[in-house]
């Protein structure tokens, strides 16, 4: 069970609520987000594209526009490589687009997971001399591809990376000594010397920022919507936080996506029936179609739908992805399921990181199924499985750990390795799995308190304090994400007088409640119902649980204190509050 916390931030909040003209709550909330000055919360209130910083402000962007430029003009042979994740495919759509606007003799590769692995190789370097490239472009990777950049420029190749990854480093005598690619660009914010005021932004979005200062100095007159739209999904789909410019630019992408200016968005959109379209939709809903076709066959197919311009033809296309999305589901499902049993067999308590090794794994599930184990036991996970010549795998981490930091100190048990705080990618011998297993959890300094789940709660708001006009009020501070979570909300001593399963399935549960001072309340539930009633049997017995599901308001023992978020039911013309309940304890 997660222990819950109050956040106790301090400001004038009635006097900034009359400030903004908003209910203190709100006020709130955002102090809880770390907005202390009076401009932060107007920027994250109502900022536009505008207030997001100018790209060149990134280290390189003037040179890498000079070069791009000449090449250009001189009808230079570009190539651009990007990733196959939804990042690296939107980030390669935005560069292809943004130089076909500006007449370049462009193509792209984006590399095949299994065959390429990620990034730039020597392989596609060697094809692309063969081919008679010039200049290479990578997007969201190249950082560390050291030995890579020297092999093409060897060869006489060009090269611009631009990407966001942390830059490789080695430490020597405690301090770090950065490795950097020696192309004849490279733009990363976070390089260590570069001025970039906001490091968190993604492939995609750095990309946008070279092209848009790309058409500045070419004088090209083009709407940027498009390109803003595939930022900001690429942004929510590789968890960045949701802050700063990152929230203005989804922000500004849904907007524009709810009539979307990418054919194929919006042949993803109709197909899945979207209609007000929302964070949650980019982060659980498009984006795994597009990731599917990386995963299970090749992300050239979903490159090909962003770049489609007939829409017949996307929507085609777009209802192959989302059934090899649909496949991809009942693969991931079943890997959970062998992940969490290879845990329960293999791992002891002592062990703080979990390096799972799944060998017939399909290798494109690790991420996700990392990401599954890793929200099961609050605790950094490794999933490992047999790719064509060594074991590859992703890791998905906990606040307390830094990924990409802790495998850096055993850094000579890599083939390749790569990522950030939250997340990595990494390809070892067959022979390192134990030794890697062992080394991550010698190095690990985690303590319980770590790995123990902790939800702080925003606000301790009374459920009869809430209107519909606070509900809609609410609906300002989306989009909700990284960085920038759902607010939460707290409510003691319910008494639970009446249930019933809702649905095809009976997977949701509606709930009535009462407070101390007798007012009603409607509490849904959506997920965790076989943990709930475990729960209630657990602390008030099962004639307990038959009396609250009886179908018949009754009084009962069942009193408890909740989390929750506040929404609008509306059904048949009519409108009511209702709660959604995500977590509860006993009163």
């Amino acid at each position: 069970m997660a222990k819950w916390f109050q956040a106790y931030k301090k400001a004038d909040f009635e006097a900034l609520a009359k400030q903004f003209s908003l209910d203190p709550v709100l006020i709130r909330i955002m102090r809880n987000r770390d907005l202390i000055e009076e401009q932060d919360m107007e920027k994250y209130l109502y900022g536009t594209m505008q207030d997001t910083y100018s790209g060149k402000l990134l280290k390189g962007m003037e040179e890498a526009v000079s070069i791009l430029e000449e090449k250009i003009l001189s009808q230079k042979y570009i190539r651009i490589i990007g990733d196959y994740d939804v990042d690296g495919i939107c980030a390669t759509t935005i560069l292809k687009k943004g130089l076909l606007a500006c007449g370049a003799n462009v193509d792209t590769v984006i590399p095949h997971r299994q065959k390429d692995g990620y990034g730039i190789n020597e392989h596609l370097i060697q094809e692309a001399a063969e081919d008679g490239v010039d200049t290479i472009v990578t997007c969201d990777n190249g950082i560390a591809a050291f030995d890579q950049i020297a092999y093409g420029k060897a060869k006489g190749l060009t090269f611009l990376i631009t990407d966001h990854h942390e830059v490789p480093f080695e430490l020597v005598n405690g301090e770090k000594q950065y490795r950097i690619p020696q192309a004849d660009v490279v733009i990363d914010p976070k390089l260590p010397d570069c001025p970039y005021p906001y490091k968190q932004i993604c492939g995609a979005f750095v990309a946008y920022k070279l092209v848009a200062c790309l058409w500045e100095k070419m004088g090209i007159q083009k709407d940027h919507s498009e390109l803003i739209e595939l930022a900001g999904l690429a942004t929510v789909c590789d968890v960045m936080e949701l802050l700063d410019e990152n929230r203005i630019l989804v922000k500004t992408a849904l907007k524009s996506m709810q009539e979307a200016k990418n054919v194929g968005l919006r042949a993803l959109i109709k197909l899945n029936e979207i209609d007000k379209i929302s964070g949650y939709h980019l982060g659980f809903i498009i984006g795994p179609c597009l990731n599917a076709a990386g995963r299970l066959d090749t992300a050239g197919r979903a490159l090909e739908l962003l770049t489609c311009e007939d829409y017949r033809e996307a929507i085609f296309m777009a209802s192959e992805l989302k059934a090899l999305n649909e496949s991809r589901k009942t693969m991931t499902e079943h890997a959970v399921e062998q992940a969490i049993q290879w845990v329960e067999e293999n791992c002891t308590e002592t062990e703080t990181v979990l390096v799972v090794y799944l060998p017939e794994c399909h290798e494109s599930l690790a991420g996700i199924i990392a990401g599954r184990v890793k929200e099961r036991y609050h605790k950094p996970t490794f999933v490992l499985t047999n790719g064509e010549d060594c074991v590859k795998g992703s890791g998905r981490s906990i606040e307390a750990y830094s990924m990409y930091e802790e495998m850096t100190k055993c850094k000579e048990l890599f083939v390749k390795y790569g990522g950030h705080r939250q997340a990595a990618g990494l390809s070892l011998a067959e022979e390192n799995v134990d030794r890697f297993r062992q080394r991550m959890n010698e190095l690990s300094t985690l303590t319980p308190d770590d790995m123990e789940e902790k939800i702080t709660i925003d606000v301790p708001m009374p459920l009869s304090y809430v209107t519909k006009n606070l509900v809609n009020e609410l609906e300002i501070l989306q989009p909700f994400g990284n960085g920038n979570p759902k607010p939460i909300f707290a409510q003691k001593d319910l008494t639970f007088f009446y249930g019933e399963l809702l649905g095809k399935n009976k997977s949701t549960t509606k709930l009535l409640a009462k407070d101390e001072q007798g007012n009603r309340f409607e509490i849904m539930l959506f997920h965790q119902l076989d943990q709930f009633r475990e729960d209630l049997i657990h602390w008030y017995g099962e004639n307990a649980l038959e009396q609250l599901f009886s179908r018949n308001e009754t009084d009962t023992l069942i009193k408890l204190h909740i989390l929750y978020y506040p929404s609008i039911n509306e059904f048949r013309g009519r409108s009511n509050l209702q709660f959604i309940m995500q977590q509860w304890k006993k009163a």
